[in-house]
């Protein structure tokens, strides 16, 4: 697998948003390994921030997105992992300066608390 495809991972609480995210990327042509449910079934979120944070402390993956609710618990565990810096994100200006000033390469997002539309303007300002 390339280094440059995103790896994402998401809970039932992220399933949703996941989908528009995933629409995004293909429509962008940006490559993505989804390692998230695929269902609003209740399962346990930290499994999922492993697979995606491992594969960054790893070298797998350059960069990866996580999905929870809130977006905390993903952030939390991930950012338990060597090299990854994971940032939750809730508007533009925070995707953008994570990456500018915080070499961000885990984004998190909630999908309960950010509208589409402005999870869709975040992680535009976190890819560029």
């Amino acid at each position: 697998m390339n280094k440059d495809t995103i790896w994402i991972g998401n809970d039932h609480g992220g399933y949703e948003l996941k989908l528009h995210i995933l629409e995004y990327l293909d429509k962008k042509g940006i490559p993505y390994n989804n390692v998230g449910t695929d269902s609003s079934e209740i399962v346990r979120y930290p499994y999922f921030a492993a697979q995606v944070a491992e594969a960054v402390s790893k070298g797998e993956a350059k960069r990866g997105i996580l999905i929870c609710s809130t977006g905390i618990g993903m952030s939390i565990i991930a950012n338990k992992y060597k090299g990854v810096r994971a940032s939750l994100c809730t508007s533009t200006y925070m995707g953008k300066m994570t990456r500018a000033h915080n070499n961000s390469n885990i984004l998190c997002l909630g999908g309960k608390i950010t509208g589409v539309f402005e999870a869709l303007d975040i992680l535009e300002a976190w890819l560029t």
